[in-house]
């Protein structure tokens, strides 16, 4: 990583066209970030601004896929310590549960519902095709 002078610094916060900007953006907000920066300072709201600017580069170069509903599904009973009893308990059915984690059976658009209002898995991953 390069250090750069606030010269220097202040010249990058500017739209990210490339990826040298990129990898500039990125070691600039480093530096900051190595920082010890109080709210609201100028230093500070340049690393907000870098980082904004970082993301949406990012977001358009560099996108990730949203994930498979079954994967999603699985991965967030993981994270919640959820036991497929339960998830039969939402879903309302045993069989249904087997049938939609093996992949045999799509959601509904009411299992949608219910795992986006109980698992807040977003309803954009769960409406996708599989």
């Amino acid at each position: 990583m390069t250090k750069l002078t606030q010269k220097q610094l202040a010249m990058i916060i500017k739209p990210i066209k490339n990826n040298k900007q990129y990898e500039e953006a990125l070691s600039a907000i480093y530096m900051l970030m190595q920082k010890k920066l109080k709210e609201g300072s100028r230093e500070s709201d340049e690393l907000e601004v870098l980082s904004l600017l970082v993301k949406e580069y990012e977001h358009q170069h560099f996108p990730v896929p949203k994930p498979n509903p079954i994967n999603a599904i699985k991965f967030r009973m993981e994270q919640l310590g959820i036991s497929e009893k339960q998830l039969a308990d939402i879903l309302g059915y045993r069989s249904r549960k087997s049938e939609i984690l093996s992949g045999k059976r799509k959601l509904s658009l009411a299992m949608i519902r219910k795992l986006h209002d109980t698992l807040s898995i977003p309803a954009e991953v769960l409406i996708q095709n599989y």
